[in-house]
């Protein structure tokens, strides 16, 4: 009897706060891989409006909610400082995802997608393409439109917007 071979994938990024653009972007790499673990880029030099434990809370709640219990046990989160390729190696992952939202996207990771490349052949970049209702999401302007007082429930899973608008109000 065979031993199937779990594809694991990892899904880089900073996840500060995580969206819907990167919902989309999980649930498609949970139609591709057996596991997908979400890495937390950790960089000494920023500071993030949350926390490694409350986005890994973040994505998980919003995991369970958006996809249901089973398909969010496919789910690990991790932080990381290293390469990613460094990363993607010692989780044993045979894929990078990345989304693109639009041609200024797919420019710099096509860049990104050849150093990997050199780096770790071993290891795919896959790109996802962005669906039209989230494309025009990004996580700095949400965080912009959250720290203005601006409606940010179109942009954010359910269990993001209130620890967000409560983390961007301009008195903490």
């Amino acid at each position: 009897m065979e031993m199937a071979m779990t594809r694991i994938a990892l899904y880089p990024g900073s996840f500060d706060p995580v969206t819907n653009g990167h919902m989309d972007i999980l649930h498609q790499a949970l139609a591709l891989a057996d596991k997908v673990v979400v890495a937390i880029g950790i960089h000494p030099g920023k500071t993030p409006l949350f926390t490694f434990e409350e986005r890994l809370d973040l994505i998980h709640e919003s995991a369970r909610a958006e996809y249901g219990a089973q398909e969010a046990e496919r789910i690990e989160v991790i932080s990381f400082s290293n390469l990613v390729i460094d990363t993607a190696r010692q989780q044993g992952a045979a894929y990078l995802v990345r989304g693109l939202r639009d041609g200024t996207d797919l420019d710099y990771e096509m860049q990104m997608a050849g150093m990997n490349g050199t780096l770790a052949p071993d290891i795919r970049t896959v790109f996802l393409p962005a669906s039209p209702n989230v494309r025009h999401i990004t996580a700095t302007l949400v965080r912009q439109i959250a720290k203005m007082g601006g409606e940010i429930s179109a942009f954010v899973p359910e269990p993001v917007a209130e620890p967000l608008r409560l983390r961007a109000r301009p008195d903490n």
